[in-house]
């Protein structure tokens, strides 16, 4: 909590206190009193940037002298939150991607002067090879999920929620490498022990359930989704499982089509874009995987960085 606070401070002359909307369509369809919490608003228009540049100014904080270069992995948000962040403090960051990353969030990579190198088969492999060129360079390989300052970073959402809505009752956050549900469910937590944290995953890809199931971190075959964000493995030295398994109460999936059914009704409904990734929390209350009935719940709409063509392609199906 006290970390969350210190980042919070540290970032607010850069990111964006997004708004907190009440959704008269989520809670009609869900019985619950529904919050979005539009982090598809977010400066590079997702949550990432709050973890990114608490990672950067924490590390120029603790550094006697210039920091070493940078380098990440990324799925595409983390890489442009953590290259804007690089950009601002003039720091060298190499980003290392999947080569079918989005190109909306490779473009932005580009536009913020990284290094971007989408070379890598998938997410998985991406963060090999960053962890790799930073043991060979000395470079140093900042997480998009597994590391303290960025967990601590995306824990102000949850800052920002309870001070909005301080009688919260149900967060429900996306699951990637769990680095934000880890973040809000610390802060939720110790805020008020009796807030239910629902994470959500893919049903094509849901490591931290399986692992959860099997009681240690195990490797699953991830499938491809519209959600690109969240589908891989986590690093198997990930400090965010154990984080999950005592702060989250329940993780739910999320198919495909909720996917695009959440994708489509933001659209519709509130006026909104935003991302697979970024809609996945939405997914899980519309079609009732997770349950808030009766309870005032926030959600967390994660990021908006699809691609136009991706974007017009869901939309068009559901006509």
């Amino acid at each position: 909590m006290i970390e969350a606070l210190r980042a919070r401070r540290r970032i607010a002359p850069y990111i964006r206190r997004t708004p907190l909307v009440r959704s008269s369509w989520l809670s009609d369809s869900s019985g619950g009193d529904v919050w979005l919490k539009l982090e598809s608003l977010q400066a590079t228009n997702s949550f990432k940037a709050r973890g990114a540049f608490n990672a950067v100014i924490a590390r120029l904080e603790r550094s006697e002298r210039r920091p070493r270069p940078l380098v990440t992995a990324s799925a595409g948000n983390h890489g442009s939150a953590l290259a804007a962040a690089a950009a601002t403090f003039s720091l060298p960051l190499v980003v290392i991607t999947p080569a079918n990353a989005p190109a909306a969030k490779l473009d932005a990579i580009r536009r913020h002067g990284a290094d971007l190198r989408a070379d890598a088969r998938d997410y998985d492999e991406a963060e090999r090879m960053a962890k790799t060129f930073a043991r060979d360079t000395g470079a140093e390989f900042i997480s998009p999920y597994s590391d303290q300052d960025v967990i601590d970073g995306a824990a102000t959402v949850a800052l920002e929620l309870f001070e909005d809505v301080p009688d919260l009752e149900t967060m429900v956050v996306p699951i990637g490498g769990g680095g934000l549900v880890s973040g809000a469910a610390a802060v939720a937590k110790a805020i008020n022990p009796r807030v239910e944290v629902v994470g959500v995953e893919l049903e094509v890809s849901h490591a931290f359930l399986a692992s959860l199931r099997a009681g240690r971190l195990v490797e699953i075959a991830a499938g491809e989704s519209l959600a690109d964000g969240l589908g891989g493995n986590a690093d198997p030295e990930t400090i965010t499982f154990a984080l999950i398994q005592r702060l989250v109460d329940r993780i739910v999936t999320v198919s495909e089509d909720d996917l695009a059914a959440a994708l489509v009704g933001l659209f519709e409904r509130e006026h909104l874009i935003t991302e697979g990734a970024g809609c996945a929390a939405t997914a899980a209350v519309l079609r009732g995987r997770a349950e808030v009935s009766g309870r005032r719940a926030a959600v967390i709409v994660s990021g908006s960085n699809i691609d136009l063509a991706r974007f017009v392609s869901v939309v068009a199906r559901s006509l």
